[in-house]
């Protein structure tokens, strides 16, 4: 079933595996092909789905104004046209912020929450690297200048002047976009608007809070933030690395993430049994 109606239209989708659903929500910049390395390496326990957000990938795009919870929504149909009941929910960035807005609409049905390079709402610094972003794709409306403007963001100093071959297949990803760029336009905006500090100590489910220490987009001041309010919360910061560390440090990364959640399926196994 790669495509699944929606009430706001259809979303592109991708399931591999059996067993304790993951459901993987990308950020800002791409599709669900960020997830490409963690459906492979989680696949074999766990069944596995990815999707493109509305406005990105091959899932509908519309030009008019977004939300990240409106997004959640999105998240919450997909599930059930599905028959999902209960997820663990893995989000990087603006998929961490959907990732909350689903925590707090149906608490009942998410186990556990990881948030990769995310905010619950973003400090000055974030909010003037996404403005820039979002201002040179508008003013030279290409994709390639809009790449080559933003991979230094994403990435640390010591991994750009290492990894020439890695960032440049960065920056070919993100300017081969093929979406309207006035999607990315309202996602962009979504992402400035986003606010649930005040909300955060409703979400009772383990959460697990991943940042990255030279992140400029989603400071390690915004992983702070949500760290004081979650209830049930472990951090793990990547000191030297950037927004992408689950690039940057794939093998720590890849590990903690499937020790988390393997400690927290259980959730899956009570409702199998029942």
């Amino acid at each position: 079933m790669p495509y699944v109606a929606t009430s706001r239209g259809q979303l592109y989708c991708e399931e591999s595996g059996q067993g304790p659903v993951v459901l993987l929500i990308h950020g800002l910049a791409g599709d669900l092909s960020a997830w490409r390395p963690q459906i492979e390496a989680l696949s074999g326990s766990y069944r596995t789905i990815a999707f493109d957000n509305r406005g990105a990938g091959r899932s509908e795009q519309v030009d008019e104004p977004e939300s990240t919870e409106a997004m959640a929504r999105d998240t919450l149909e997909l599930l059930d046209r599905l028959d999902v009941g209960r997820v663990q929910v893995v989000g990087r960035s603006m998929g961490g912020a959907i990732a909350q807005h689903l925590a707090l609409m149906a608490p009942d049905r998410v186990d556990s929450l990881v948030l990769c390079a995310s905010f619950a709402s973003l400090d000055e610094l974030g909010r003037r690297v996404l403005t820039n972003m979002r201002e040179v794709l508008e003013w030279r409306g290409n994709w390639e200048d809009h790449a080559r403007h933003s991979v230094a963001n994403f990435v640390s100093a010591d991994f750009y002047n290492r990894s020439p071959e890695v960032v440049a297949g960065i920056e070919q990803l993100i300017g081969g976009e093929t979406r309207l760029p006035a999607c990315y336009v309202a996602q962009n905006h979504a992402c400035l608007e986003h606010d649930t500090l005040d909300r955060l100590e409703e979400i009772e489910c383990p959460t697990l809070v991943l940042n990255g220490g030279r992140d400029p987009i989603c400071s390690p001041t915004c992983s702070d933030w949500m760290v004081e309010r979650l209830r049930n919360v472990e951090q793990t910061t990547y000191d030297d690395s950037s927004h992408f560390f689950l690039i940057e440090e794939a093998e720590r990364f890849a590990k903690e993430l499937a020790g988390w959640l393997d400690r927290h399926s259980g959730g899956y196994e009570e409702e199998r049994t029942r």
